[in-house]
């Protein structure tokens, strides 16, 4: 049977608010167990207007149709507007889907400043951020996580020696093919990393020939690897795209694909070390972690 890990990246507050409740709600009603991972600190998503010279930004933005997708008053928090704080803001949501036996990971604190300053980070400056994360995870749970989904899928040396550090089961922070242990210019880790394998639903959505249903075919036919990952939004399959996401559902039923959460994949695949690059993915802005081709064994 085909397997696909579904992959809910948290990234602001309404998206968390509005969107996460009715994830749950979806995948409760098919019975399935998936991976959230949750920016726990503030939502600063206005200060995002400083990758506009990124090539591709503004096209996403377009094609996303960002202000209907994200709120006029998200794109403003961080700037206009006061950033508020997202999962103190409800941790009863939190809580909801650590208790319905969810796989729960750190996404991060401040998802912004991280995706877009990571490179500039020193390790204490990137565990200050994790750690805070980690810690509001643990008090709301009694549990400290075990998994960690970069924002932006953007690694550095520092934060994979972190997440070493914090002994986790696994990091989902690139794009890629397979379950890998990483590599970066000759450096190694340990933290297995499970790469998204699909592209996003905003990285195709809006191009030519695309549409809800030709996206779930798109989806489907792209599940050729024994292990495939989809990351999803609570911004967007939490919200407008809901009943995409259904469809979605209802389609692996229909074709026999089992979707699990990345923590049973994590349980079951034997990786192997392989190089981590700077590296383009068509339909999304800037540069972002690339699991590099030809995997060597251990």
């Amino acid at each position: 049977m085909i397997q696909l890990g579904i992959k809910v990246d948290v990234d602001t507050l309404k998206g968390y608010t509005e969107g996460v409740p009715r994830l749950l709600d979806l995948f409760g009603k098919y019975g399935k167990r998936v991976s959230v991972f949750f920016s726990f600190g503030p939502d600063n998503s206005g200060k995002a207007i400083r990758r506009v010279f990124r090539k591709g930004f503004l096209s996403k933005m377009m094609r996303t149709k960002a202000p209907s997708t994200y709120g006029f008053k998200t794109l403003l928090y961080g700037t206009l507007l006061p950033a508020p704080m997202i999962v103190p803001s409800a941790p009863d949501i939190f809580k909801r889907a650590v208790d319905e036996g969810h796989d729960c990971g750190v996404h991060s604190w401040d998802h912004v400043f991280v995706q877009d300053k990571l490179y500039k980070l020193t390790k204490e400056q990137f565990e200050e951020q994790y750690d805070r994360a980690a810690e509001l995870f643990d008090k709301l749970s009694g549990k400290f996580p075990r998994s960690y989904a970069a924002p932006g899928w953007q690694v550095s040396k520092a934060s994979l020696s972190v997440i070493d550090e914090r002994g986790l089961k696994y990091a989902s922070d690139s794009r890629g093919t397979s379950p890998f242990l990483p590599v970066v210019d000759g450096e190694e880790f340990r933290t297995l990393q499970i790469p998204t394998t699909l592209p996003t639903m905003d990285e195709i959505i809006g191009l030519p020939f695309v549409d809800d249903n030709t996206m779930i075919e798109m989806w489907v036919r792209g599940m050729s690897n024994e292990w495939n990952v989809l990351t999803i939004h609570a911004e967007m399959e939490g919200m407008s795209k809901l009943n995409v996401l259904e469809k979605l559902l209802q389609s692996c039923e229909s074709e026999e694909v089992d979707i699990i959460a990345l923590d049973d994949i994590a349980a079951a695949a034997k990786a192997k070390r392989c190089e981590v690059k700077s590296g383009e993915i068509p339909g999304r802005a800037g540069t972002l972690a690339v699991q590099a081709d030809g995997l060597v064994a251990l």
